[in-house]
C-alpha cells in the first residue's frame, strides 16, 4: 500500500524505539495498529458506499427505461384499440342506416297513413335438449346440479 521495504521499517522502528522508549513502545504500537484497521475499515465502507450508489443509478437507469417501454406498448395498444374501434363503429353505422328511400311500386299495396304498425311477436325460443353432462347418473331427464 504505502510501498516501504522491509529495511525502512526496521529503520523506523529503532527510531521509534529510542524516541518513545522501551515502556510505551508496545503501546503506541498496539494504538497505531487499531488506527489503523480503523482506517482500513473507513476506506473499505466509503468503496462499498459508492458501489451502492453505482448500482442504485443504473438500477434507476433500467427501471426508467423499462417504464418508458411500457409506457410505448401501452400506447400502441391503446392506438390499435383505438383503430379497431372506429372500424366497428363505422360498419355498426353502416348496416344501421336504413338504404335509401324510394316510392312505393303500384304493384305494391301502400299503409294507410293513420294505421300503427303491427307489433311483431318474439320467435319462440328453441328447445333445450333434456340430456346435461354436468348430470350424474344415466338418467338424461335428472334436473342440472347447481354449484354452491
Amino acid at each position: 500500500m504505502f510501498d516501504i521495504s522491509f529495511s525502512e521499517i526496521l529503520v523506523i522502528a529503532a527510531v521509534a524505539l529510542i524516541v518513545i522508549g522501551p515502556e510505551r513502545l508496545p503501546k503506541v504500537a498496539r494504538t497505531l495498529g487499531h488506527l489503523f484497521g480503523r482506517a482500513q475499515r473507513y476506506v473499505n465502507d466509503v468503496k462499498s458506499d459508492i458501489q451502492r450508489e453505482i448500482e442504485l443509478d443504473e438500477l434507476k437507469k433500467w427501471k426508467a427505461s423499462v417504464e418508458e417501454t411500457g409506457r410505448s406498448i401501452e400506447n400502441s395498444v391503446h392506438a390499435e384499440l383505438d383503430k379497431f374501434r372506429e372500424t366497428v363503429e363505422a360498419g355498426a353505422e353502416a348496416s344501421a342506416t336504413p338504404p335509401p328511400a324510394t316510392a312505393p311500386s303500384a304493384a305494391e299495396p301502400s299503409l294507410p297513413q293513420n294505421s300503427s304498425p303491427t307489433p311483431v311477436e318474439p320467435a319462440p325460443r328453441p328447445a333445450q335438449s333434456t340430456t346435461n353432462s354436468n348430470a350424474r347418473g344415466t338418467d338424461g331427464n335428472r334436473e342440472r346440479e347447481t354449484a354452491e
